[in-house]
């Protein structure tokens, strides 16, 4: 059974508590991680780029010249491709990137990336986190005394409004929900704290 260590909101240990070992406690699988990386990245990207083929492009309904006895090559319109001012060839048009990988795929890469967050002991349990009213300097100390002062993702069971805004002036500081638990976030934070009813939502979720 693995199990971590269950701290308070001060920052001193209050017992330790056990973790899915379905969960915490599996082998890593780089390529899962891989391919779900490059899908949530592919799906952040706008796709608002676009160019105007030559059927798009304003003008251009008169012949330039007639098609013979001028001496010059035989033009159909001025907005054509190779005209200043006409269509793009093989252009980039708007899209959407995204796409989907199995649910069971992107539960796996999950796992794998909080798994691997356990054994290298960046996985820290805190019974709660409440604040009554918006506090960063309360937050930063928080995140001191966890030894989590770097990159850090901040696990909640809901997203608490005075956590948020205390968390908000804080660099590298990113507060999430249990729902909105997922590979990409957890991978580039150096440490994961979440607290206890965020962690039992987290393994009902992916058990």
């Amino acid at each position: 059974m693995t199990s971590v260590s269950l701290f308070k909101q001060d920052g001193s240990k209050d017992g330790s508590i056990d973790l899915n070992e379905n969960i915490f406690g599996i082998e890593p699988n780089e390529n899962v991680v891989f391919d779900t990386v490059v899908m949530q990245r592919a799906s952040q990207r706008q796709g608002t780029n676009g160019v105007k083929s030559r059927g798009q492009v304003s003008g251009g309904g008169k012949k330039p010249w007639r098609q013979k006895g001028t001496g010059r090559a035989r033009q159909g319109s001025i907005r054509s491709p190779q005209w200043v001012g006409g269509g793009v060839v093989f252009g980039p048009t708007s899209r959407s990137y995204s796409y989907h990988l199995p649910k069971k795929v992107t539960r796996l890469a999950v796992k794998s990336v909080l798994s691997e967050k356990v054994s290298e002991d960046n996985f820290v349990v805190v019974d709660s986190i409440n604040f009554d009213a918006p506090k960063t300097k309360e937050f930063a100390n928080l995140l001191k005394n966890l030894d989590a002062a770097t990159k850090t993702l901040v696990v909640l069971e809901d997203i608490n409004d005075n956590v948020a805004r205390s968390a908000k002036n804080i660099p590298n500081v990113q507060v999430i929900s249990a729902k909105g638990v997922n590979t990409l976030d957890v991978l580039n934070a150096k440490k994961v704290v979440i607290t206890k009813a965020a962690l039992s939502q987290v393994e009902e979720v992916l058990a």
